[in-house]
């Protein structure tokens, strides 16, 4: 049987991280919320001891905060402590929210049975197996919240760096570090094809919060991104990976969900619907479907209603989205909808519309040559908003057209509701 390697590696834990958003919305959900990183972190630990890896690699922002409370960092040590207990050792570099220079005090001393990567230099070391090595492991971590453009962290990093800085070799090399890679260029950027030409068996990445591979079939550079997500941004399951290495075959990564709480953002079409319980009814479905692929116990999701429906003229409007959004929230305690987006249109086509010639013709061949002219309407907006004392905003650019159609339909509402 060919020699194998298997370790766990995480990355962007972000122990004591805050949840934003939810306290107004909802004071139970924002407590639930503040339990879901150290539940996941405690899911991580579990995994490795459950699968008896070999090692565990953390890749940077293991705490939130340079200088993060007592509690997360007793957390963080227990943990480690369960690991050493079964013989698992812990290998990791600094990321930007917890940069090397807060480690390098008593505060964060890091725990026996965990080796900390230098952020000064690249280093180096040996995970040995019944006397033997057989992992070199090369890394690096920020040294202060900002790496300066001319640093490349990956640099000096390699298969040849590993064996002559340690005076041995080993069946196999990982490298660790906290990057942008080439998807973020403003962290710690590095090239992708200097990682693939170093030698190093798989590059253990973060600070990508999203799970990324650079292959399926044999991927060498992975992020396994956070293990819980923390806002909307962050919709999906999130987890770790365990990655496993054999002498003449391909790499094996599989990727373990984590997260308690999964973040989702979800479009519901409501054209069949013609009430509201039927609504309601619909948006459970889609729920509990996207549920049960989430890998999850309970999920917040943010939820876009679209479609042509005769709903539209009640869900715009004031206060019926809220009771929605309220009854939606008390019909099953496993689900928070944060907000509920409207974006369907009205059952009466604009073709309709135009052929009465009335004022809401007029009003969409108006709109519709706006809309040829993308820099007329946006020179039109900088100047309503320069009026104002404000800025205009770049996704306000980007989704120029969305923005304009949104605008186009609210006027209609406005004019179809001053005529019931």
């Amino acid at each position: 049987m060919a020699l194998q390697a298997t370790f766990i590696h995480a990355a962007d834990l972000h122990l004591g991280a805050p949840f934003r958003g939810l306290r107004a919305l909802s004071p139970r959900w924002a407590d639930r919320l503040t339990e879901a990183i150290p539940e996941a972190f405690d899911r991580l630990i579990a995994t490795a001891i459950e699968r008896k890896v070999d090692f565990m690699v953390l890749a940077g922002d293991i705490f939130d905060l340079s200088r993060p409370s007592y509690r997360d960092v007793l957390h963080f040590a227990n943990g480690m402590a369960q690991l050493r207990e079964a013989g698992i050792p812990v290998y990791f570099c600094t990321g930007n929210h917890d940069p090397y220079a807060s480690w390098k005090t008593d505060y964060l001393d890091p725990p026996e049975g965990t080796y900390l990567f230098s952020a000064e230099a690249p280093s180096f070391f040996a995970h040995m197996r019944d006397g033997q090595p057989l992992v070199l492991l090369g890394g690096r971590g920020f040294y202060n919240r900002v790496v300066p453009a001319d640093v490349d962290l990956a640099k000096g990093i390699t298969r040849a760096a590993a064996m002559k800085a340690l005076g041995m070799e080993a069946p196999f090399t990982v490298g660790v570090l906290h990057t942008g890679l080439n998807l973020d260029p403003n962290k710690a950027p590095t090239d992708p094809t200097e990682l693939l030409s170093s030698g190093i068996d798989y590059w253990a990445c973060g600070h990508i919060h999203q799970p990324w591979l650079d292959s399926r079939r044999n991927p060498r550079i992975g992020f396994s991104g956070c293990i819980q997500g923390r806002d909307i941004k962050e919709t999906g399951p999130r987890g770790c990976c365990c990655v496993t290495l054999s002498e003449g075959a391909r790499n094996r990564v599989e990727f373990v969900p984590l997260a308690s709480v999964v973040w989702q953002k979800l479009q519901v079409d409501l054209g069949e619907c013609t009430t509201l319980p039927q609504a309601h009814d619909t948006i459970m479905r889609t729920l509990f479907e996207a549920n049960g692929h989430a890998h999850c116990e309970e999920m917040v999701a943010r939820l876009i209603l679209s479609g042509k429906t005769p709903l539209h003229r009640l869900l715009v409007q004031p206060g019926v989205l809220d009771d929605l959004r309220n009854q939606l929230n008390e019909a099953y305690p496993v689900f928070f909808v944060d907000t509920l987006v409207d974006r369907t249109q009205p059952d009466v086509s604009r073709a309709s519309l135009k052929e009465e010639g009335l004022f809401e013709a007029t009003l969409l061949r108006r709109s519709k040559a706006l809309g040829k002219d993308d820099e007329a309407a946006i020179a039109y907006l900088q100047d309503e908003f320069l009026a104002r004392g404000l800025q205009l905003p770049n996704r306000t650019v980007r989704h120029l057209r969305r923005l304009e159609k949104e605008a186009e339909q609210l006027v209609l509402d406005l004019l179809d509701g001053s005529r019931s």
